[in-house]
């Protein structure tokens, strides 16, 4: 059986070595691979996550498949929101903003109506399930 880290990694390969493509069920959204500073062990981490672009706007949604906490990259950008992207075939720095109030749930439903899993995840916990924005560091 494979572990979380095993799938992920999986995932890691296959956009990198196809520009930011994957197939499965990825196929046809857009991903990032976020790059974030462990909070309490300083070690970088690598999460593949399901990416919302609007305009020149990229974010990422703390989902967790709808779990009853957040991620642990939530966490570790709470604590240092400096982060690398890598997004179809660029690769940059950002900070890493949380998203709030009605902005948050503007974008949370433009997110489930492009990806209709994401209700099943808003649906399936109790908490209000974070959006992050990734602004470019120039």
């Amino acid at each position: 059986m494979s572990s979380p880290n095993d799938f992920n990694q999986a995932i890691i390969d296959e956009f990198r070595a196809n520009r930011g493509q994957v197939g499965g069920g990825f196929a046809g959204t857009p991903l990032v691979l976020l790059t974030t500073t462990g909070a309490k062990s300083g070690t970088l981490r690598v999460n593949p996550l399901a990416a919302l672009v609007e305009g020149d706007h990229l974010y990422v949604i703390a989902s967790k498949a709808g779990a009853p906490t957040n991620p642990d990259w939530y966490h570790n950008i709470l604590a240092k929101s400096e982060v690398g992207v890598e997004f179809g075939d660029e690769t940059f720095e950002a900070d890493a903003v949380p998203v709030e109030g009605a902005e948050r749930d503007r974008l949370y439903a433009l997110q489930a109506e492009r990806v209709p899993t994401f209700s099943e995840y808003a649906r399936s916990t109790d908490r209000v399930i974070p959006i992050v924005e990734l602004r470019r560091r120039a």
